[in-house]
């Protein structure tokens, strides 16, 4: 292996070399602590470290790093205490996600690094909205992102470096080649010749490193990285290297024809180096075992002290007050002003009003620029605001909603427009594992609002008209809400807007142009989770949201002699489920209505705390309405079928005659 120093003193290649042998000397004894019983897991990067370090090394202080779980170097390149690193592992409350998670999975704002999620792929979208925070803030930074060659056959990996090369975001999408994806060879992951020639159908640069080598990691990146602060783009970078242990220890190696390992050894990127120094002399041979002995000086207490450290002491408070970022509806004077609008110029004042409000609040999503979206909700903000603001995006939900997540993490608030709710699924992952989990995880808020066109009634069909708030609901971290009248969906979006937790936001299509109402003029702040009683009533409870509280509204319309008390839930998560118990314990009669399909729809999760909080006030059994259990049908017909609605009137009659 051949280094070149260029202009590099000895003392420069000495730190370089401390560098690269302390995350060995660490992984070789965490190896030692694995055989010993006294740690339960370690995915080894010995052999790789060159990549870590040099690549470290070669960024900014302050320019964003994503490695894998295989990346230490970069971790303690970037200076993070051991101590904090060794709890992370061990899964004491000195680790960063005081025992909730393991390994890497971690972000640490201070020294600018955001770990992986066990899901490949996912962190390289999260790379491009940090990059593109620095763009829009004029910062000549670029950002770093590591994954594996069988990370490159994920989705994930194709929508990420579109993104960055459409939008010329500084990212260097660092590929560790290391030949094995656990056991999966590269013959069978991919049939490029070398990975850097899938830069080529991204009409972007791609350059091959020896990842066994510092040196050349350290130049190579620190040339990209230089280039792209002042010409910002993305580049694709394939480093050479081998994995000469298992995908994680108990794996082993068996799968690894042996030859091959032995091949690779000799490539070790540590002792190549070593003979490299002192054949320079600049390092003697006996200053190695010194080096190594200060280093397990200095991790030897902080393991002895980590591990001696008390378990973690469950406290059911402390675990559900972690989940969401704690956030107080800002202050507002309501306007005595008021118009009648319609829902959908209801929803345009609520973005208006933030993104004058917030000027770093960005709306991204597909065709909403120019063209102003499909139902034209954004119509003429790219005009008002810029297209840097409001941005078209490449057709690829995972990335773009990875993306603003990572311009959440870079400080910006974002708003994602999906065209339609049912297309979310594309970017599931990155919902219900990356933005609902990071605050539990580690304590980073993720200011995120995605915009959902829900619902039918527009003969859309199965793939435009699904209500698929549940999908949702379940997950801890998201909040959901789910507007029925034009006021609250502007104090509903603003207060989404404001929320530092991310927000899934339904907006029935079918209210868009078709529902009209009183709405303030100016701000204005709806609480999220709380509830609104559209209807006083002593009879019976319909507790319901969105669409179908004109459903209930209307069968009042037709029964003006019965006393029916409405609840408009507004928000499903968090939900306002203590006035829902004070009104059925007041009329003793509860009906749950929703458009979503009966089985398993949050309507199943209402009755049920009804059931168990107001048993000895009910007079009868809570009945649920709700659609069919279908696929949402096209024909007119079909779909009416379909929809709750048209089983209101006998689920009432059922209710109120038991």
């Amino acid at each position: 292996m051949i280094f070149d120093r260029k202009n590099l003193d000895d003392n420069a290649l000495i730190a370089i070399y401390k560098k690269l042998l302390y995350p060995r000397v660490i992984e070789e004894k965490m190896l030692i602590l694995l055989r010993q019983g006294r740690i339960g897991k370690w995915f080894s990067g010995i052999g790789q470290e060159a990549i870590a370090v040099g690549a470290t090394l070669a960024m900014e202080q302050g320019e964003y790093i994503l490695p894998m779980h295989r990346n230490l170097g970069v971790f303690t390149t970037r200076g993070v205490p051991f101590h904090r690193l060794m709890g992370q592992w061990m899964g004491k409350a000195s680790g960063f996600t005081k025992g909730r998670d393991r390994s890497f999975h971690f972000g640490t704002q201070e020294h600018k690094i955001i770990g992986m999620i066990s899901h490949l792929g996912p962190q390289m979208a999260l790379a491009d909205g940090i990059a593109l925070a620095d763009v829009l803030a004029d910062r000549k930074k670029t950002t770093l992102v590591f994954t594996g060659e069988g990370g490159t056959s994920e989705g994930d990996f194709h929508e990420a470096v579109n993104i960055a090369a459409v939008w010329n975001l500084p990212v260097i999408f660092l590929i560790e080649n290391n030949a094995y994806a656990l056991s999966t060879p590269t013959q069978e992951q991919y049939r490029a010749k070398k990975l850097t020639d899938k830069a080529i159908g991204y009409g972007i640069e791609g350059r091959q490193l020896n990842g066994n080598n510092i040196l050349d990691m350290y130049y190579g990146i620190s040339e990209i990285a230089h280039s792209i602060r002042q010409r910002p783009r993305p580049v694709l970078v394939e480093c050479t290297t081998f994995r000469i242990r298992g995908h994680e220890e108990a794996s082993g190696t068996k799968y690894v024809p042996a030859e091959l390992i032995a091949e690779w050894q000799d490539k070790d990127p540590l002792h190549s180096f070593e003979n490299f120094l002192i054949a320079e002399n600049v390092l003697r041979p006996e200053w190695i075992p010194f080096l190594r002995d200060g280093f397990l000086k200095e991790i030897d207490p902080v393991i002895d002290r980590v591990l001696a450290e008390k378990d973690i002491r469950p406290n059911i408070f402390t675990e559900l007050g972690d989940v969401y970022r704690p956030f107080a509806r800002p202050s507002f004077k309501l306007s005595p002003k008021s118009n009648i609008v319609r829902f959908i110029d209801a929803i345009r004042d609520g973005l208006l009003l933030s993104m004058s409000k917030y000027p770093n609040l960005v709306i991204m999503g597909q065709d909403i620029a120019e063209y102003g979206g499909v139902f034209k909700v954004t119509e003429n903000f790219s005009e008002l605001f810029g297209k840097e603001r409001v941005r078209n995006t490449p057709l690829c939900e995972s990335g773009v909603i990875g993306a603003a997540m990572g311009l959440a993490l870079n400080g910006y608030k974002a708003i994602v427009e999906m065209q339609f709710a049912d297309f979310v699924s594309s970017g599931f992952t990155q919902v219900v594992n990356n933005l609902a989990k990071t605050h539990y995880r580690w304590g980073q808020n993720v200011d995120v609002v995605i915009r959902m066109p829900t619902g039918a009634g527009t003969a859309g069909g199965p793939f435009h008209s699904q209500s698929n708030e549940a999908w949702f609901t379940k997950t801890p971290g998201l909040k959901v809400v789910y507007p029925a009248f034009p006021a609250d969906a502007k104090g509903l979006l603003m207060s989404a807007i404001a929320d530092p937790n991310p927000v899934m936001y339904f907006e029935h299509k079918y209210l868009y142009r078709n529902l009209t109402g009183e709405m303030p003029e100016g701000e204005i702040f709806i609480e999220i989770g709380k509830a609104r009683i559209v209807k006083k009533g002593t009879q019976a409870t319909i507790v319901t949201y969105g669409y179908a509280v004109h459903w209930a509204l209307e069968y009042l319309s037709l029964h003006p002699d019965q006393s029916i008390e409405i609840i408009d839930l507004r928000s499903l998560q968090p939900w306002d489920s203590a006035t829902v118990i004070a009104s059925v314990n007041k009329t003793h009669r509860a009906l749950v209505l929703h458009e979503d399909t009966l089985t398993s729809g949050f309507g199943a999760e209402v009755a049920a705390v009804i059931g168990e909080k107001c048993f000895s006030e009910l007079y009868a059994p809570v009945i649920r309405c709700a659609s069919l259990d279908t696929p949402v049908p096209m024909d007119k017909n079909l779909e009416k079928q379909f929809l709750g609605k048209s089983r209101l009137e006998k689920a009432m009659q059922q209710l109120l005659n038991y």
